[in-house]
């Protein structure tokens, strides 16, 4: 395999999702961030009225299946969401800490430049919200179009490769959510490398929908992880 292919694999993984390293994100889901610029996410900070927070939510994934969205695997439940998909957006999810995870996955995952402004730029203007999800987007373009090479603009830039493994709650409420998201890929001559990016959410307009991560990068929420201790793993080792 290239060189080419390991560093754009790397690049993925550490601005990902979350993701984190890219979902990803976050979460997932990411954009181009080394692990030797990666700084130590910034304590969450939650809204003043939140209602009653829990540190750590109970989360059952009884109704949990796992689907593949384009090289990475995706949760799903028939209770707690996704509900409908529409225009590259992933929609509906419950009121609850089950929900607000997925939410976090999912919307993270598709805010990166991966997939194409088809899938982006809706996820990001209608799912991202705070002062800095306009910048989100903006960088993120940015990002895509550089990447993208001689690509036809709003072509997909391939698959993903990166696995969402875990999870840790901050806080939790009905109004606010705080999750650091694990992903893992490969990194240079394959070594695998992971990510920990932290995503925050607000229910808002009858769902839940992502603050745009400090500074309007993931880089500004995503740091290297060295150790998944302290992790709640997700069940099925996040596999497709």
């Amino acid at each position: 395999m290239s060189r080419h292919k390991h560093n754009s694999r790397r690049r993925w993984v550490i601005a990902g999702v979350v993701i984190a390293g890219g979902a990803a994100a976050g979460l997932v889901v990411p954009t181009v961030l080394r692990t030797e610029q990666a700084d130590k996410p910034e304590p969450a900070r939650p809204a003043t009225h939140v209602g009653q927070l829990v540190v750590t939510p109970e989360v059952s994934f009884a109704t949990v299946s796992w689907q593949d969205f384009h090289g990475v695997g995706l949760p799903y439940s028939t209770g707690a969401g996704p509900r409908s998909f529409n225009g590259g957006r992933a929609v509906g999810f419950a009121r609850t800490p089950l929900g607000a995870l997925l939410a976090a996955v999912h919307i993270a995952v598709r805010a990166n430049p991966q997939w194409g402004p088809k899938v982006f730029e809706p996820t990001i203007g209608d799912q991202g919200i705070g002062p800095d999800a306009e910048a989100l987007l903006a960088s993120t373009r940015e990002a895509y179009d550089r990447l993208r090479g001689d690509r036809p603009d709003g072509a997909e830039l391939g698959r993903g490769y990166v696995v969402l493994e875990g999870f840790r709650w901050l806080a939790y409420s009905s109004q606010v959510a705080c999750v650091d998201l694990v992903s893992a890929g490969p990194g240079d001559s394959d070594v695998t490398v992971r990510a920990v990016t932290r995503i925050q959410l607000h229910w808002q307009d009858g769902d839940w929908r992502v603050v745009g991560p400090p500074g309007g990068t993931w880089a500004g929420a995503a740091s290297a992880l060295e150790s998944t201790d302290g992790y709640v793993r997700f069940p099925g080792g996040g596999s497709g």
